[in-house]
């Protein structure tokens, strides 16, 4: 892979000091944290190791990665052991994408009660996939289904939404058969969105009426109970924004339609055009206008702020897995899904075959295309007293 033109290391590092410097009122540790971790990813400030190919004995030295999760370059490698862990346990049944947002209102609140909104997103969107597909009047089968937190839109505002995949069916009540749902159809979306809405709403007066919501600013007058109570009667104006795909492909579809989900950070490198006068130039996607591509140009420091805006709490766990994925029922339930779908049981292999993904801890020799391996490793303070090495692909 070539490297990009222009990455979010070259902006932080161009812009770092100054803008840190702009921004005292409202920067904490967390957000200059990660500026540092990226701009020093893959430099020698962090240190390097060198990999030598086991069959043409080939010899590199690259810089060592931050492994930051907000990183934009240090996603590869966990997405790829991620989509190996979920191979051996996809059915081979249809998948449904479902895609749960919260209204634009609830983002300034949002900002301020990450942790407690994030999580309440989870587990609201959540139950109401549970107990709509456990209606009888609807599918009537337990599912199981994995769910991602975003939370950008393609202009790096903040958008609080979760993807959730699915297979189209699941377990009937008594566990002894596979329901499966119509091929043109999952759950019903207007119910999806109101159940949804309603048991969001419901949780942010338990958050509330429990002290446990933070209102600051603008949000100030919220602390009121007349004030909360009205303000929370908005959110019932309109239908919430709850999106369902059509069941798509089978299970050798799926982790491709995975890849484009999964430990994505806001913006990746490749998006990035132009870096020019202070402003940075990136392409969005005008969903609003037929999916039209345009260009955004923003001053470097708007950017770094919406850039910042999508830092996870501390510890956050941003891919979940719930029903018969959940990870206390998974090693009893989902062998039985893969029995009524007849799926044969997975023999373990010692070596991968052609058509698996290699170990992502190694990274091909160029020359041979041999196993590179680590066989030493450089402090900072010893990569200086070498020659600079050729920045290589393989960083870890």
């Amino acid at each position: 892979m070539n490297r990009p033109p222009l990455e979010v290391a070259d902006i932080v590092r161009c812009a770092e000091e100054s803008f840190i410097a702009r921004s005292r009122k409202w920067i904490r540790w967390q957000h200059q944290k990660v500026l540092l971790a990226i701009s020093r990813c893959r430099t020698a400030a962090l240190g390097g190791h060198r990999d030598q190919c086991s069959d043409c004995g080939h010899s590199a030295i690259s810089y060592n990665s931050c492994r930051n999760r907000h990183c934009p370059k240090c996603q590869g490698n966990a997405r790829l052991r991620w989509l190996q862990a979920r191979e051996r346990e996809l059915l081979p049944a249809s998948y449904v994408h479902v895609v749960f947002t919260l209204p634009r209102e609830l983002a300034p609140l949002a900002l301020q009660n990450k942790r407690l909104i994030y999580n309440l997103l989870f587990h609201t969107s959540a139950a109401t996939l549970l107990e709509i597909a456990r209606d009888p009047r609807h599918l009537g089968a337990e599912i199981g289904f994995f769910s991602v937190l975003h939370t950008w839109d393609q202009r790096l505002q903040h958008h609080p939404h979760v993807h959730c995949v699915l297979a189209a069916g699941g377990l009937a009540p008594d566990h002894l058969r596979w329901i499966s749902s119509r091929r043109s159809f999952f759950l019903p979306v207007k119910v999806l969105s109101r159940v949804f809405r309603g048991k969001f709403v419901a949780g942010l007066k338990r958050a509330f009426h429990a002290h446990a919501l933070q209102f600051h600013g603008s949000l100030l007058p919220l602390r009121e109970l007349h004030a909360f109570t009205a303000w929370l009667r908005i959110l019932f104006r309109h239908d919430w924004v709850v999106y369902s795909k059509r069941p798509f492909g089978g299970s050798e579809h799926v982790l491709r339609y995975l890849g484009a989900y999964t430990h994505r950070v806001a913006i990746s490198n490749h998006r990035l055009v132009a870096l020019a006068e202070g402003n940075l130039t990136f392409p969005w996607r005008d969903s609003a206008h037929g999916n039209k591509k345009r260009l955004m140009t923003l001053p470097v420091d708007e950017f770094l702020r919406r850039f910042l805006l999508h830092l996870l709490p501390r510890g956050f766990v941003r891919i979940r897995n719930f029903g018969f994925l959940a990870n206390r029922r998974r090693a009893h339930l989902l062998p039985l899904c893969a029995q009524f779908l007849k799926l044969p049981a997975r023999a373990a292999r010692a070596e991968p075959t052609p058509n698996e993904p290699r170990d992502p801890t190694f990274w091909l020799c160029p020359y041979c295309d041999g196993e590179m391996k680590l066989v030493e490793r450089f402090t900072a303070a010893q990569i200086q007293l070498r020659a600079p090495p050729a920045l290589c692909t393989g960083a870890a």
